[in-house]
């Protein structure tokens, strides 16, 4: 047997399941050797969550293709190598049970990711190449590599090293994923400024916790957060909802939009649906996003049919805006008293474009409608909000009474430090 036949045996043999270290030359001895460990094909029917890194993107989307065969699998497709090895942790935070790696485009930098990967995480990390060849093959081992692939991607054999990915996995990483947390924001009646506010915390939690954030527009069917933010989308909310059973986080990222602030987008459609969300469609679209994202802001308007979904049994904070009137103290008394227990912590209250004694309405009179106190209190600004509408300049990109208040909303939940106010300088002659 050649030493190429030899070390195709090693990534080939299905009885394979322990993983040597990077670096090792262990595994080279013994390539013509088999590791006896109990596996079996039960695991093809257990879902894996897949990072699929190829700046190829033919070749990457063939292996997507044949990866979405399999049953349930999570995919994420990554059309560029991390820019920096030291992004790598990033990618292991994402728990990803196997990540796979063209080669082709730059053999030497991949293999360097390859190294580190398997040095720092539990995944199994897996590569392909369309030009094989002996010394190749043993620097992948050496660097950890557990399978190696060849275009064109036959399925028996990709079924067979994902059940051997599945043998491998540690049972704590079988237990459920850590979702990203689900921020809600909705409005006791039309008009509230339900979308300005969920832009701008959106904007604000991105730049502030610099982790992955998405803004779902769910005010359907004419929700306008891209046009506040501008954006132009060519997907929406609707084609999402449209077809669910293929939803999956590949598919999702190829319908937002990534804006200017770091903040991605799924947009409200630009024309009246003819469609009618349903409960379960609105739940996979949540739960998709939250797999993939830290932070998931959902725009939800004033539409109250939407109670019975994950958005209120799962949220981590429902964030309640209404105003000082009459009509939106009424609606808000009882969206509380129907939807939430006393003492829920999961609502906060914002009582936007607040003025203190307005109309003659006291806080006394506020706190008393709403049954609690008010967590956050948005002064009122008429001229910064029509000048955002204007421009699509989020309100946080200018100092302001709003945009402190909107910032300190999202360190809340980002969990970063308060900003120091700013002292006043010592004017000479007062001016």
């Amino acid at each position: 047997m050649s030493e190429t036949e030899k070390i195709y045996q090693y990534f080939n043999d299905p009885a394979r399941t322990t993983q040597p270290a990077a670096g090792s030359d262990s595994m080279i001895a013994n390539t013509n050797q088999t590791i006896e460990a109990p596996y079996s094909d039960s695991f093809s029917t257990e879902a894996l969550s897949i990072a699929l890194i190829g700046p190829e993107e033919l070749t990457r989307r063939t292996a997507a293709e044949a990866l979405r065969q399999g049953r349930g699998n999570e995919i994420r497709e990554f059309d560029a190598y991390p820019a920096d090895l030291d992004e790598v942790p990033k990618l292991l935070d994402q728990q990803y049970d196997v990540i796979i790696i063209d080669l082709d485009p730059n053999p030497e930098y991949a293999l360097e990711l390859v190294e580190s990967l398997c040095a720092n995480g539990a995944a199994t990390v897996m590569v392909f190449s369309s030009k094989p060849d002996s010394e190749l093959l043993v620097r992948c081992m050496r660097a950890g590599a557990r399978e190696f692939l060849t275009p064109p991607f036959a399925q028996a054999t990709m079924t067979e090293a994902l059940v051997r990915a599945a043998a491998r996995r540690p049972a704590s990483r079988t237990q459920k994923k850590t979702r990203g947390k689900l921020l809600v924001f909705l409005g006791a009646k039309g008009g509230a400024g339900v979308t300005t506010l969920a832009c701008n915390f959106a904007v604000a939690l991105a730049q502030d916790s610099g982790q992955s954030t998405l803004l779902i527009d769910l005010d359907l069917p004419l929700g306008d957060a891209a046009l506040n933010l501008g954006i132009i989308a060519e997907y929406s909310t609707i084609t999402a909802l449209l077809d669910t059973s293929r939803l999956d986080l590949a598919l999702l990222e190829k319908l937002i939009v990534k804006h200017s602030s770091g903040v991605w987008v799924l947009a409200a459609p630009g024309k009246f649906p003819t469609i009618n969300a349903s409960n379960e469609a609105i739940d996979k679209l949540i739960t998709v996003a939250r797999q993939g994202f830290d932070n998931v802001v959902v725009d939800v308007g004033s539409k109250f049919d939407s109670t019975g979904t994950i958005l209120y049994r799962e949220a981590t904070t429902v964030y309640l805006v209404t105003q000082a009137g009459i009509p939106e103290l009424r609606n808000s008394n009882r969206l509380i008293s129907q939807y939430f227990q006393a003492g829920d912590k999961k609502l906060e209250i914002v009582l936007n474009r607040y003025e203190p004694k307005a109309l003659g309405v006291t806080d006394e009179h506020i706190t008393k409608a709403l049954t609690r106190p008010a967590q956050w209190k948005i002064p009122n600004d008429y001229p910064a909000v029509r000048r955002m509408q204007n421009t699509a300049t989020p309100l946080i990109a200018v100092d302001s009474p709003i945009s402190r208040l909107i910032k300190k909303m999202a360190r809340t939940v980002s969990g970063g430090a308060e900003e120091e106010p700013k002292k006043k300088g010592f004017k000479l002659f007062g001016k």
